[in-house]
């Protein structure tokens, strides 16, 4: 490394290079999935977390294979966005690509929201909104008590968070001073319902909420890579749990999707399969 960091600055610009890169693969993995199935998928949702869990996946948790005391966690509550995280789970080798071909298959371990199977990467059963943070927060808690090194991260939206035991379960993981759980909160502004500043309007608001709640909270652009890697490299405050709220797009990355709440559950056609794989193929 030269004397003023510069050779610090270059490596973390490879990597953030590389992360955009799965990133992009992760988006025509999830858009693949989603037609090959054959009936709806939750793409909007699935969509504009893809940066989280690159960044989670291919750059802070540790690698499985690894003791259960010593191996990180990662809990999806918001359960529908599963295009996502089975693309992550095979991008980074959790588990074999070609299980992707049985995404909402009978009989398949990869379906519709995630079911507990620890040996391929679900660490829990999502996708009743406000659940998965509860037990994010009690594997925190158990780490602590036992003496466990695993970090715990959980990955929630913003519609999800109308749910009153989202900050229960908030306000347990402050009380306990859980400062090896992290909490992403992928605030995209749209919900099954609609906008969700017509639903529940807080959207703008979940910032100053964490920080008085006594997280440490850190506020960004939840689809900038860099933002992203910064936010989770961020060293924990001692005894407070951290909350990253990014601000996405549902649907990113798919200029036909985003923003659109036609895509939070829709069927992916043959052409416009296509057309959002050629505009993903020629982005830089």
């Amino acid at each position: 490394m030269t004397p003023d960091g510069s050779g610090m600055d270059e490596k973390k610009n490879e990597r953030i290079a590389e992360l955009k890169e799965h990133a992009r693969h992760m988006r025509l993995t999830s858009l693949r999935m989603a037609n090959r199935c054959g009936g709806n998928a939750h793409l909007g949702g699935g969509l504009s977390l893809i940066e989280a869990l690159a960044v989670l996946y291919g750059a802070v948790m540790n690698g499985p294979g690894l003791p259960y005391g010593e191996k990180d966690k990662f809990i999806l509550s918001k359960g529908h966005g599963v295009l996502g995280f089975y693309a992550a789970l095979a991008e980074f080798g959790v588990i074999e690509e070609s299980l992707l071909d049985t995404f909402l298959q009978d009989g398949s371990d990869l379906i519709a929201h995630p079911v507990m199977k620890p040996e391929i990467g679900l660490e829990a059963s999502s996708g009743s909104l406000g659940q998965g943070i509860s037990m994010a927060a009690g594997l925190a808690l158990a780490a602590k008590k036992k003496g466990y090194t695993y970090q715990t991260y959980v990955l929630c939206g913003n519609g999800e968070a109308n749910e009153g035991s989202v900050w229960e379960a908030c306000m347990s993981a402050v009380n306990f001073r859980l400062d090896n759980f992290t909490l992403f909160l992928d605030n995209n502004h749209m919900q099954s319902d609609g906008d969700s500043e017509g639903v529940m309007n807080i959207s703008d608001r979940y910032t100053g909420i964490l920080k008085a709640l006594g997280f440490q909270v850190i506020e960004i652009d939840g689809n900038d890579i860099a933002q992203v890697y910064d936010a989770f490299m961020e060293p924990h405050e001692t005894g407070k749990p951290k909350a990253i709220v990014g601000n996405t797009v549902k649907g990113k990355g798919v200029s036909f999707m985003e923003n659109n709440n036609d895509w939070h559950h829709n069927r992916l056609t043959n052409e416009q399969l296509q057309a959002a794989l050629q505009e993903l193929e020629a982005a830089e």
